[in-house]
C-alpha cells in the first residue's frame, strides 16, 4: 500500500463532521464566516480547494487550527497527484 492513501477532500470533512451534525447549511455557515455562499457550497462539493483565508475562518468558527484545514487539503492534493504523476524516470540525486 502506498504511503499516500486516498484522503477526503476538506469540503467533505467539513460537511460530514461539522455541517451535518450541527444541522448547519453551507449558506448558513457562509453567513457566519462572512464569505460568499458559493465559496462554501463549492468547497463542500469538492469543486474548490481550501484556502488560507477559509482555513482561518473555519478554525475560528469550529475551534480548530488553520493548519488542520490546510494540512487536509495538502494531503488530498498529494494523494491525487500520486495517482497521476509518474516519477519513475527520475534518478535520485545524492547530496
Amino acid at each position: 500500500m502506498s504511503v499516500l492513501q486516498d484522503h477526503m477532500h476538506p469540503g467533505e470533512v467539513l460537511k460530514e463532521l461539522y455541517l451535518d451534525p450541527l444541522d448547519l447549511s453551507a449558506i448558513g455557515l457562509a453567513k457566519r464566516l462572512g464569505v460568499p455562499r458559493t465559496r462554501i457550497e463549492r468547497l463542500v462539493k469538492g469543486r474548490t480547494a481550501m484556502t488560507p483565508d477559509t482555513a482561518l475562518r473555519l478554525a475560528r468558527a469550529f475551534g480548530t487550527t488553520p493548519e488542520y484545514w490546510i494540512n487536509m487539503q495538502t494531503a488530498f492534493d498529494m494523494a491525487q497527484a500520486a495517482k497521476t504523476v509518474d516519477v519513475s524516470g527520475i534518478d535520485p540525486i545524492a547530496a
